[in-house]
């Protein structure tokens, strides 16, 4: 189950900013998560409760924005969103589209005290 590891390094990428800008308490975290992220929401929840204990984020929200799968369709010349690999054009019925995002894991944004 990587959504451990996946939160044993954000509990480190806080604990680093909380020195860095000296505050004392996460009330909440927000990600962005792509579909290619190979994230399972779920785990990710149930691991987020476990690995902030007794930290500086115990109690705080953690909160997912999912992003879209985008691509580029060559036919088209223009951005799209697609629902997984290897799917058509949904504008033009295309295959030739290529993977521009979604495979992204960041945080956008804390809320802390």
């Amino acid at each position: 189950m990587h959504e451990m590891s996946i939160c044993e390094s954000l509990i480190q990428i806080i604990e680093g900013e909380a020195a860095a800008q000296k505050f004392k308490q996460v009330l909440a975290i927000c990600l962005e998560i792509g579909p290619l992220a190979g994230v399972e929401l779920e785990a990710l929840h149930f691991s987020y409760d476990v690995v902030t204990r007794g930290t500086l984020a115990e109690k705080s929200r953690l909160e997912v924005i999912e992003l879209p799968l985008n691509a580029w369709c060559m036919p088209c010349s223009k951005n799209v969103d697609v629902k997984q690999r290897f799917d058509a054009c949904p504008d033009c019925g295309s295959y030739q589209v290529q993977i521009t995002g979604g495979d992204e894991l960041r945080i956008k944004n804390m809320e802390v005290n």
